[in-house]
């Protein structure tokens, strides 16, 4: 089934996904504060819309793909916001990761509107973004769920349900992002190690990410890491502080600790403090090479 999608945030996980839904037939209208991320995307299929308002109006589908639990907020609510201009029986789809209490508190003031949420963050890097192929952790009741399927399988190669309320999704997310965050900022470790200990990064790496310590994050970061390839980031350190902030205030409040978590944090904390924060987070290393000047 083709659907009407209006798509709000088109950086770079948005643009793609974006790009592929067009691809798979669904009628994209894309709206970014930057007018040049939707025009880029005109090849793709992907109209632009000058406003958010403008791309929710006649969507049967409104996906948000943007950082932060406030760009959501301020796309929905803000002084532009597009929540009004969501029709009766349209869906709204969450993709950012945003922790579980915000998606809960967004599909409440929705569905006074009679507007339903889907909580469905995403995993898989730009690639996979670009050819359909992530995973996305699907939180919503069953009705809701399948009415926003057609573009869930448009962009994942699995779109799992991993629970029946807004917020199961983000809950997921989290356990993800734990896992990414410690294994990002444990490469890092690894590799600056190997430099204090007067070896060559590269070679080092290319030995051990072919056995038991290989890691999706080791084989991919890794390789920006050992190339100083920071400039042209695939996701931002930014984003990781931002993440592992969510995972740490999630596990306080479910009264757990999670220490790797906790120190994960603080070092991606402490590559924005050293000005790293809008370059590729596995820029993350520098802190650690640093600490050896």
């Amino acid at each position: 089934m083709m659907m009407s999608v209006g798509w709000i945030g088109l950086g770079a996980m948005g643009g793609p996904m974006a790009a592929c839904a067009a691809r798979a037939g669904h009628e994209v209208l894309g709206f970014d504060i930057d007018p040049s991320r939707a025009a880029a995307l005109a090849g793709d299929g992907v109209k632009a819309a000058a406003t958010a308002a403008d791309a929710a109006a006649a969507a049967d589908v409104l996906a948000l793909m943007v950082a932060t639990p406030e760009q959501v907020e301020s796309a929905l609510y803000g002084e532009a916001g597009c929540a009004a201009s969501l029709r009766r029986g349209a869906s709204v789809v969450v993709m950012a990761t945003v922790g579980p209490v915000a998606v809960r508190d967004w599909a409440g003031r929705l569905a006074g509107a009679g507007v339903d949420l889907v909580d469905a963050p995403v995993s898989g890097g730009v690639a996979r973004a670009a050819s359909g192929d992530l995973l996305i952790m699907v939180g919503g009741p069953e009705r809701s769920v399948e009415r926003v399927r057609a573009l869930l399988d448009a962009l994942a190669r699995t779109a799992a349900v991993v629970g029946p309320e807004v917020g199961d999704g983000q809950k997921v997310k989290l356990v993800n992002q734990l896992l990414c965050g410690v294994h990002i900022a444990a490469a890092a470790e690894a590799l600056a190690l190997a430099e204090a200990l007067g070896l060559d990064a590269r070679a080092c790496w290319e030995v051990v990410r072919g056995g038991a310590a290989a890691s999706f994050m080791l084989d991919d970061r890794g390789a920006r890491m050992v190339d100083g390839d920071f400039e042209d980031p695939k996701s931002a350190l930014d984003i990781f502080v931002k993440d592992m902030g969510l995972v740490t205030d999630a596990a306080r409040q479910a009264d757990y600790p999670a220490p790797l978590a906790a120190a994960a944090e603080q070092l991606f904390a402490a590559g924005r403090r050293a000005g790293l924060g809008r370059l590729d987070d596995s820029s993350v290393i520098e802190v650690l090479r640093r600490e050896r000047a």
